[in-house]
């Protein structure tokens, strides 16, 4: 299990690759009059701002679409299946439980308790602490975005494909599982786990912190775009964001978004290759959704900073 999901981690991060380098292509001063992403394409990449003023789209696309506010269900899925995992996860190691029989099978990885035994105690409590730590930080990242949804953003009238939505509730559950499979096959169940702090550890957590304080200031910039002083909703447009990181980049949140993925590798010990292809997946997949809004705002305000890139400060 743990291969196939690395290997379908990759995949998921080629086939965004792809998908940012065709519209790149597209987007070239030199394109030909006419050309373009097919309509079906257009619609699997674009979604909220970015679907809008792409003209009138066939019916049959219409109806594949859904609210884009519907985001929140996302976080909702998150919170329940990662909290789910780490409740069992957390009894499994502390408080004498077990892991259920299918969570063992799916996740059982051929070899680790071979590479546990080589390794020693300290390295084996180690990974088990780690994983342990990455799944609350998961855990805990989920349930402030959703809480972000249900009070502090703003949704305007947008729409997600169909294929997006259901994309969104998988990978949710996808995330948390590849999570479960850093944890080495030996589960301690109930016998007494030596948590071993590392240095990975304390720099992976600062940078989840740092990184969620600046993705949660920069919501609450977007959504005070479209409120008046004392806090209510007055307007469903789009403006111009100033402030924080948006300074920068056009996406800042994006930024952040990889940012805090990149945090959980680092706790992890840097040396998970199935969380680095979860990494490439979130930059290439942010990096998409980050260049078709730098392309919404420099196309609908004359005034757009030129200065700012579109996802990562300075670079891109």
């Amino acid at each position: 299990m743990p291969a196939v999901l690395a290997a379908a981690w990759a995949l998921l991060a080629a086939a965004f690759l792809a998908a940012l380098l065709v519209l790149r292509r597209q987007q070239a001063p030199a394109r030909r009059p006419g050309g373009g992403i097919s309509g079906l394409f257009q619609d699997l990449l674009r979604y909220g701002k970015t679907k809008s003023g792409r003209g009138q789209r066939p019916a049959w696309l219409r109806r594949l679409q859904v609210p884009k506010r519907w985001f929140t269900h996302f976080y909702v899925v998150s919170v329940l299946w990662n909290g789910f995992l780490l409740i069992w996860l957390f009894r499994a190691e502390f408080l004498g439980g077990s892991l259920p029989s299918w969570i063992q099978h799916v996740h059982h990885a051929p070899g680790r308790d071979s590479q546990s035994e080589d390794t020693g105690k300290y390295s084996t409590d180690s990974e088990h602490f780690s994983a342990l730590l990455v799944l609350l930080l998961l855990w805990l990242h989920s349930c402030r975005r959703l809480a972000e949804c249900l009070w502090t953003s703003v949704f305007s009238n947008g729409v997600i494909h169909i294929v997006q939505y259901c994309f969104g509730l998988g990978y949710y559950i996808a995330v948390g599982s590849t999570v479960l499979c850093q944890v080495p096959t030996d589960v301690r169940n109930g016998k007494e786990l030596s948590v071993q702090i590392c240095w990975y550890h304390i720099v992976g957590v600062t940078m989840y912190i740092w990184a969620s304080l600046h993705q949660h200031r920069c919501l609450v910039i977007l959504a005070n775009l479209r409120k008046s002083k004392s806090g209510k909703v007055i307007s469903l447009s789009h403006s111009i964001p100033f402030g924080d990181w948006f300074e920068t980049v056009s996406c800042p949140h994006y930024f952040a978004e990889l940012l805090i993925y990149v945090s959980m590798a680092i706790t992890l010990g840097f040396h998970s290759v199935m969380w680095w292809c979860v990494v490439m997946c979130v930059l290439f997949n942010q990096a998409l959704a980050a260049v078709l809004s730098h392309e919404f705002y420099q196309k609908n305000f004359s005034s757009y900073p030129k200065h700012r890139k579109a996802f990562i400060p300075f670079v891109f």
